[in-house]
């Protein structure tokens, strides 16, 4: 299995979703989130910029860990790696992304809401999972049900996760972070007022800090 899989999560209780819809944006955007204390990156492969963004961040914010997701297939995992993708989260899971994983020494955090589906992925050797869409999939109820079956897995649940709600997952034993986009609205980003995103993302922080004064 990999060497160091997880250990870029360590510090990482929040991921931003990031939807890149201009390559122009993604530098300052990284930046504003790592000045907001939020260092690991998450950018989805939903744009056109979205390979052109992960490799800009890669070269240009060194203080960022930044990853790719909505990554669906084999391609797309070998393209997102070469664009300097330091880990892979793809909604769901298959025999093609974890090979890929393993055989690229590249952190994959494959999808999973069932206990088929968890079981699977543990089979293949994956203990750190994405739980998504989570708010139509149960929520925190569902996370914490699987404690008992599954002890040894951990969740990074997105969809649907906010400033409101985010204690409510990141409290539970076998939460590792929880992702969203809420610190990157849309009409800060199209605006260009990145001072706004790093205020959003430090509210984040220290909300997330609270689940260590709560265990």
């Amino acid at each position: 299995m990999l060497s160091e899989p997880y250990s870029f999560l360590a510090s990482a209780s929040v991921i931003p979703v990031m939807v890149i819809d201009r390559e122009a944006d993604a530098i300052p955007m990284a930046k504003a989130l790592v000045a907001g204390g939020i260092k690991v990156l998450e950018v989805t492969l939903r744009t056109g910029c979205a390979l052109a963004a992960i490799k800009a961040i890669a070269e240009a914010v060194p203080e960022a860990h930044v990853g790719a997701g909505t990554v669906c297939n084999g391609d797309d995992f070998s393209a997102a790696v070469d664009a300097g993708a330091r880990f892979i989260v793809s909604p769901g899971q298959s025999e093609v992304l974890f090979s890929h994983s393993i055989n690229q020494n590249i952190p994959l955090l494959p999808g999973a809401v069932t206990a088929t589906e968890v079981m699977r992925a543990a089979e293949a050797g994956f203990k750190v999972l994405k739980f998504f869409p989570a708010s139509t999939s149960g929520g925190a109820a569902a996370i914490r049900a699987f404690t008992g079956p599954f002890s040894g897995i951990s969740f990074v649940p997105t969809g649907g996760i906010h400033a409101n709600n985010l204690l409510d997952y990141l409290n539970l034993p076998n939460v590792q972070a929880v992702g969203g986009s809420w610190m990157l609205p849309k009409d800060k980003v199209q605006a260009g007022d990145w001072q706004a995103v790093t205020a959003l993302s430090l509210e984040a922080s220290e909300l997330s800090n609270m689940k260590e004064l709560t265990q």
